[in-house]
């Protein structure tokens, strides 16, 4: 019986200052995170209006590249008594003079005039060859119809690099005296053939609705963060073309939906059938659009972990410090886990609603308590670390700056806008001049900040191949 009583004494007194130590182990349950649906980021339309310059040096390389060697061929002679062969006999020039285009052409033309009548059933016909060599200028006004650029080309004059001759019984005679006033029978051929070459090179409408259909084509701005922007173009606006100081310049202002998606890669369902064109007198030089500064909760708990190291928290002789922090998502809400260690061994959880602090630039946690699980055992265990005073320094490092992901994706934006070459001769620059914060939204693995972003654009042509 002593026996008995011994061991049972033992067992009651180890129990007791067991009890009475001063630090205590808790085992709480885990608040489990929320697999959250997939989300689609809040479609706003945005406006994005930017100039356009089209080089004139750029609408030279390309009218050369659409005429080559034989430019013009006509076989029938009856139609109009004229049969012609132009070629291009050198690097055709064009220059802006006076707000119009001044289109120099070297040409070699051979041609047969038929002259004559066929009267009373007689065939009274005869023809003649004329070889032309000189140099063609002509002048073209620039205006922009139903989205497309187009010229009304005048010939202006001929300059005759050697005398113009004429084949008479198997031998060439100059007839400069002659060919100058038959000249009019090429006038409307020649200027047929340059408007339709710049028609060619200045399909405005054409390229602008296939750059639509490009850019409606989900992009992946982020590997990390499986992050993805879709555009999907509304409407285009675009003002009067206008030639000035060498270039052919307009207004361009564009209409979209843009919405950013984190997981797989969105659909594309843009049909460039709905996009609506329309013509306006002005428009402002600007961008207005949207960001979204993603923060990974494995991101968020590290700053938080370096937020903490050093901290005590505490009444009186009861103290703790925070070695780790983990963060999740459930139902709307973080949860936060702190792993600490001193007067409590364990972990207790705490919940919020994330908020932004537009001074700081820092995200915090709105209505921050002790997660429902954890208040039942506090209240148990550790009744002094449940005070008020205590959760409210905890408040203060439950917090983080998401100034470097403003600077990370400032930094994706500019790459765009800094002398930026989609294709060989076409540059985009601009500046962003203000990010405003928007809203926060939670999925169910980081915390997106969006924001509103304003600055400008532009866009040149120069050197286009």
């Amino acid at each position: 019986m002593k026996y008995l009583f011994r061991i049972s004494l033992f067992i009651y007194l180890a129990n007791f200052f067991n009890s009475c130590s001063s630090t205590q182990k808790i085992e709480l349950m885990k608040p489990e995170p929320d697999e959250a649906a997939p989300i689609t980021y809040p479609i706003t339309s945005s406006y994005i209006s930017f100039p356009i310059n089209l080089a004139v040096k750029d609408i030279e390389t390309q009218t050369n590249k659409a005429l080559n060697g034989l430019i013009y061929e006509d076989k029938v002679l009856e139609d109009d008594n004229i049969q012609a062969n132009v070629w291009k006999n050198g690097p055709i020039q064009i220059t802006e003079e006076n707000g119009k285009l001044r289109t120099i052409v070297p040409l070699k033309i051979w041609a047969k005039y038929r002259y004559g009548t066929s009267a009373l059933g007689l065939n009274l016909y005869d023809t003649k060859e004329f070889n032309l060599n000189g140099v063609v200028t002509l002048v073209s006004d620039v205006k922009m119809s139903n989205w497309k650029i187009t010229t009304a080309t005048e010939l202006e004059k001929i300059d005759w690099n050697e005398s113009p001759t004429m084949t008479i019984a198997g031998k060439e005679f100059k007839i400069t005296y002659l060919i100058n006033p038959t000249i009019r029978i090429f006038k409307s051929k020649i200027e047929r053939l340059i408007d339709e070459s710049m028609a060619k090179t200045l399909d405005f409408k054409s390229n602008i609705i296939e750059m639509m259909q490009k850019a409606s084509e989900p992009v992946e701005m982020s590997k990390t963060y499986q992050t993805w922007l879709k555009v999907t173009p509304q409407e285009l606006y675009a003002t009067e073309a206008k030639l000035e100081k060498s270039a052919i310049s307009m207004n361009v202002g564009l209409k979209c939906l843009m919405e950013s998606y984190i997981g797989h890669k969105p659909a594309n369902n843009y049909s460039k059938d709905k996009l609506v064109l329309k013509h306006i007198g002005n428009l402002p030089d600007k961008v207005v659009a949207n960001i979204a500064a993603v923060s990974t909760y494995k991101d968020a708990s590290r700053v938080m972990t370096a937020n903490f190291k050093g901290q005590e928290f505490g009444s009186g002789k009861r103290k703790v410090t925070v070695q780790n922090v983990e963060i999740w998502h459930k139902k709307g809400k973080i949860i936060i886990a702190l792993d600490m260690i001193g007067s409590l061994n364990g972990r207790i959880y705490l919940s919020g609603f994330p908020k932004y602090d537009p001074d700081k630039k820092e995200l915090f946690f709105d209505d921050l308590d002790y997660a429902l699980e954890t208040k039942s055992k506090l209240m148990k265990t550790a009744n002094w670390l449940f005070q008020g005073i205590i959760l409210n320094k905890m408040k203060e490092s439950c917090r983080y700056s998401i100034q470097p992901n403003l600077d990370e994706g400032r930094k994706n934006i500019m790459n765009y806008l800094n002398n930026y070459s989609p294709m060989p001769g076409v540059f985009v620059n601009g500046k962003l001049s203000n990010i405003v914060f928007d809203k926060v939204q939670l999925t169910n693995y980081a915390i997106v900040a969006f924001l509103n972003i304003s600055g400008n654009i532009k866009v040149s042509v120069n050197g286009m191949q």
